[in-house]
């Protein structure tokens, strides 16, 4: 069983509804007890980060998405997911995060010569480098397309746990791998065949690492 966590954030009938097309028995819920026997949770979203962590804290599921993933469950984050599980971000203030993989959130620098001509938000196609090979990402190709939709990106402090990256102005982490979590910045659901071929990867076992760190 996939779990998506509802917190109240997204419409999340899209990443349900690409889970199902692959087959698999997906659950939205935002019990705590249902999170915890999950055999794989996913944390989708889009929109601000600290009404984000206001949600998750509200609800009572920061200790429960910690636990779950200091238990080993494969855990993905996308979106906002992704973003919620550093150690802050820098939108409208400092706000703390999940702090799972350490690191911040930080807004694409617009007014930087190197922004020239780029509109933020980042929106639309692009392409997504694997940096390091890990066992997530099998099967995809060395750079493929995502569809991104954000203004924002996670800077983590350890190198290495980017698993892909990719350019917009700035190079960015768009694929983190640590242990039993995989983040992206981009939304598979909205990626098409690539986009489900790594849905795939995660909802049918192959594990995120190849070991822990």
């Amino acid at each position: 069983m996939i779990t998506i966590i509802d917190y109240q954030i997204v419409n999340l009938r899209s990443i349900q509804k690409a889970f199902e097309r692959l087959g698999q028995a997906v659950e939205v819920t935002d019990d705590p007890q249902r999170i915890r026997r999950a055999d794989r949770v996913v944390l989708p979203g889009v929109g601000a980060f600290r009404a984000g962590m206001d949600h998750l804290t509200r609800l009572g599921l920061v200790p429960v998405i910690r636990e779950v993933i200091d238990a080993g469950t494969p855990f993905l984050g996308i979106c906002l997911g992704m973003q919620l599980l550093m150690s802050e971000s820098e939108e409208f203030g400092r706000h703390e995060g999940l702090g799972v993989i350490p690191g911040r959130v930080v807004r694409f620098p617009s007014g930087d010569p190197v922004m020239a001509g780029l509109k933020v938000p980042h929106m639309g196609w692009n392409t997504v480098a694997i940096r390091r090979p890990v066992p997530a990402l099998a099967g995809l190709p060395q750079q493929g397309y995502f569809y991104f939709v954000h203004s924002y990106y996670v800077v983590p402090d350890d190198p290495e746990v980017v698993a892909a990256d990719t350019l917009y102005g700035v190079r960015f982490a768009s694929v983190l791998a640590w242990r039993n979590v995989l983040a992206c910045q981009f939304h598979p659901e909205k990626s098409q065949a690539l986009g489900r071929a790594l849905l795939a990867q995660f909802a049918t076992g192959a594990p995120v690492e190849t070991a822990p760190s």
